[in-house]
């Protein structure tokens, strides 16, 4: 007998346990064996999960570091001292490509940037918001990413740590001022209308939440002035 014809006759076996338990039919052994099947019922099922959340890590690990390779070989170390008047000219990107990095000093974390905020984005690095601004256009730049891949130990950062966005023109550096705490619908984080600099960076939360989180974590950074 296979493995799998094994394992189908003891299912078949424990259905008809459980269902002579729910007509109060079954006897003392019975009940042991119906709580033996359900404890590696329990087992399997934590196996499959924490199997599938490593494949999710694993997987977006080395889609991260494919982009990141790919927003190496053309981003520049040079810090932006002075904007051009016309820098929005170096900005016409298409959903899906990767547009810069991100580094965080105070975590030691390079990520790369990729137009657009859904999943198919996501999965490769931080997403930018496509109708918000980029560094340099004095505008709200909007930035993305999941809580248990690109942004893990977020919530170790504090105020006055520094946020590096390296595009291909140059590095712009933003200091973290404020943060709060929002529901996961709340779009009035998304200010198209203003007119002065902020990075803003929003992730899901609470940070150790199993399954859709109900919040979201938003930090708000300004250009670093020297």
């Amino acid at each position: 007998m296979s493995v799998i014809q094994l394992l189908c006759y003891n299912i078949r076996n424990y259905i008809v346990l459980i269902q002579l338990a729910i007509n109060g039919e079954v006897y003392s052994w019975g009940v042991y064996e119906l709580m033996r099947f359900l404890s590696y019922l329990f087992v399997v099922a934590g196996i499959v999960l924490l199997g599938y959340g490593g494949y999710q890590i694993f997987d977006s690990s080395i889609n991260e570091g494919k982009r990141l390779s790919e927003a190496k070989s053309f981003v520049s170390e040079e810090i932006v001292r002075e904007v051009d008047e016309n820098i929005s000219e170096n900005y016409d990107f298409y959903e899906g490509e990767t547009i810069g990095m991100l580094y965080i000093p105070k975590l030691d974390r390079e990520l790369p940037i990729v137009e657009g905020t859904d999943e198919e984005e996501l999965k490769y690095g931080v997403g930018h918001y496509t109708d918000t601004g980029y560094p340099g256009e004095n505008r709200q730049i909007l930035l993305s990413g999941h809580r248990d891949t690109v942004f893990r130990n977020f919530g170790e950062l504090e105020h006055g740590d520094e946020f590096h966005v390296k595009m291909e023109n140059g590095v712009f550096i933003y200091e973290f001022v404020d943060n709060e705490i929002v529901d996961a619908d709340d779009t009035t984080v998304i200010d198209l209308n203003r007119k002065d600099e902020v990075l803003t960076i929003s992730t899901c939360y609470p940070f150790n939440y199993i399954g859709s989180a109900p919040e979201r974590y938003v930090i708000y950074a300004y250009p670093k002035v020297d």
